[in-house]
């Protein structure tokens, strides 16, 4: 019984590290085959109880939506990428819509964001495609 118990604990701790909810629902697992245990069930028993209980807590958060995948698009966050907001100066844009920038002590490879003007001037890094930057034209005070 105390082994189930120290390893619902360990369980727990493990959680408190990563902040997901699975480790969470392992350690109730755990805590019911220690259960289970107590009331002298056999081991098969206390297995089943702990894979049960596990499973039935995976279950009822994923169709309640706390364990929905939360997709980030790194390309255009700036909390994961320090590129995102970043001022850069364009001499000329292409027919195309592409243009050769200096940004970060090297040439890259810029394409217009989609819907915007395309004219000279400063402009802001809105996403990273790969080696591509894909530029909006800045806003500046007193212009929308």
């Amino acid at each position: 019984m105390w082994i189930w118990f120290g390893l619902a604990a360990a369980a727990l701790i493990g959680e408190v590290a990563s902040g997901t909810f699975y480790l969470l629902l392992v350690a109730l697992g755990l805590v019911a085959g220690g259960i289970a245990a107590w009331l002298a069930a056999g081991f098969e028993w206390q297995l089943v109880v702990c894979a049960v209980v596990a499973l039935a807590g995976l279950l009822v958060l994923r169709r309640t939506g706390v364990l929905k995948k939360r997709e980030i698009d790194a390309g255009r966050n700036a909390d994961v990428n320090m590129d995102i907001g970043q001022t850069v100066e364009v001499e000329a844009w292409s027919e195309a819509g592409l243009a050769r920038v200096w940004y970060r002590g090297a040439h890259w490879q810029a394409e217009l964001a989609a819907g915007q003007p395309s004219a000279p001037g400063l402009h802001v890094i809105a996403e990273v495609r790969g080696t591509r930057l894909v530029l909006a034209p800045r806003q500046t005070a007193g212009r929308p």
